[in-house]
C-alpha cells in the first residue's frame, strides 16, 4: 500500500504520461492502487489517480459506492462532457475533497454526465481492453476530478476558476471557512 503524496508534492502538478503496456509494474500498480484507495480513511476515498501515489501515469481508480467494486481507468479520454452540471447549495449537496488535500472541500460545479474512453483490465487473459461507457450523477463527478490529476490540476485549482467557497472540516460537524 503507498502513501497518498499530498500538496505541495510536485509530481500532482505534472501532466501525467500513457501506460504503454500492461506488464508487470503496471499490474502491481493497479493492486497497490486499488489497496490503497480501499483502505483511505477520513476522509473515505472515492477515487485515486496515480499522481497522487507519486507515480505520473495515466492511470485512476474509482469506487464511488462505499464497499462496492473498483474500477480501473486506463489511457482515460473524456469524450464528451454534458451540457448539464450540478453545483451544490449546501454541505448536504456534494462537496468536492481530495486526498491530496485532505480536510478540505468546496462546492463545485461540474458536468453532470460525462462519456469517457479508457482502457481497463481484462483479467482473462491477462490484457488491456478498451471500453467506452457514460457515467453520470456522483460518478461523473469523481471521474471529472480525477482526469484533472491525470492533467496536473487540482480540485483547489477549480475552487478559484469557479470563485467558489473553500471550507476545512475541524472535527466530525465543524466546518471553517479558509481563503487561498
Amino acid at each position: 500500500m503507498s502513501q497518498i503524496v499530498t500538496v505541495p508534492n510536485a509530481v500532482l502538478r505534472q501532466v501525467a504520461k500513457p501506460v504503454d503496456a500492461l506488464n508487470t509494474r503496471v499490474q502491481s500498480i493497479l493492486k497497490d492502487m486499488e489497496k490503497t484507495l480501499k483502505t483511505a480513511k477520513n476522509p473515505q476515498g472515492v477515487g485515486l489517480a496515480a499522481p497522487q501515489i507519486g507515480l505520473p501515469l495515466r492511470i485512476f481508480m474509482i469506487r464511488p459506492v462505499k464497499n462496492g467494486p473498483v474500477t480501473a481507468f486506463i489511457n482515460p479520454e473524456i469524450t464528451h462532457y454534458s451540457q448539464r452540471t450540478t453545483h451544490p447549495t449546501s454541505k448536504k449537496g456534494v462537496y468536492e475533497g481530495c486526498l491530496s488535500v485532505p480536510h478540505h472541500y468546496a462546492p463545485l460545479e461540474r458536468s453532470a454526465s460525462v462519456t469517457i474512453r479508457y482502457q481497463t483490465l481484462n483479467p482473462q487473459p491477462s490484457t488491456l481492453k478498451t471500453v467506452q461507457k457514460t457515467y453520470s450523477g456522483f460518478s461523473a463527478h469523481v471521474i471529472q476530478h480525477e482526469m484533472d490529476h491525470l492533467n496536473g490540476i487540482l480540485f483547489i485549482d477549480r475552487v478559484l476558476e469557479q470563485n467558489a467557497k473553500l471550507f476545512r472540516m475541524k472535527g466530525k460537524n465543524d466546518w471553517e471557512e479558509v481563503t487561498l
